[in-house]
């Protein structure tokens, strides 16, 4: 039961700190502010995160608690390129309407400057789950090419996905990251069905 608590606890610091950040801009952004927002304590703060860089590669925890919420809305009737879409949209959604554009840039370059753990590759997020899963059950179904294994499929879609949102960080977000994903994903995704 601690361990629930304990996790928690870095999760309430994380999402307030992210909150914060989207609201008042890092910079203004102060660690008593993210204390007081997430309702915990400057030993709490400390004990999981050495400073306020320090959430920065932490955005991904963020991402994965969409997909855990993405989780419990997918449509059953939805096939595999369907969902993948779905999840897309969702999570970029989210990206275009609550992530700062400079907060979404430094993630990106602290990940491509780390030489220790990269967050967004790590297989044991929520998203890789999850995605394992979906191209599983499609390939399964018949609805995935089968010429290519689950690992390569999740790998190429979330090299897709970490593209779109490189150019878009890139292009100082002069389109809506959402719009031209919604257009793009689809005819992605259409390369790996087993109707193309």
């Amino acid at each position: 039961m601690p361990r629930k608590n304990t996790r928690n606890t870095k999760n309430r610091i994380i999402s307030a700190a992210w909150r914060l950040f989207y609201e008042q801009g890092y910079e203004d952004t102060t660690i008593e502010d993210i204390v007081f927002e997430s309702e915990t304590s400057k030993g709490s703060f400390y004990h999981y995160f050495d400073g306020k860089d320090a959430l920065l590669g932490t955005l991904s925890n963020v991402f994965d608690e969409k997909y855990e919420e993405l989780k419990r809305t997918l449509d059953p009737s939805l096939d595999a390129i369907g969902c993948l879409a779905y999840l897309n949209h969702e999570l970029f959604a989210m990206i275009d309407g609550g992530i700062s554009l400079d907060l979404l840039a430094r993630l990106l370059s602290t990940q491509l400057l780390t030489r220790g753990e990269k967050h967004l590759l790590d297989r044991n997020r929520t998203y890789f789950r999850l995605l394992r899963s979906i191209i599983a059950s499609g390939q399964e179904a018949g609805q995935l090419r089968r010429d290519f294994t689950v690992n390569e499929i999740v790998k190429a879609y979330a090299l897709w996905e970490r593209a779109l949102l490189y150019d878009w960080c890139l292009c100082g977000g002069e389109y809506s990251l959402v719009a031209y994903s919604d257009r793009m994903t689809p005819l992605f995704l259409a390369n790996y069905s087993q109707h193309n």
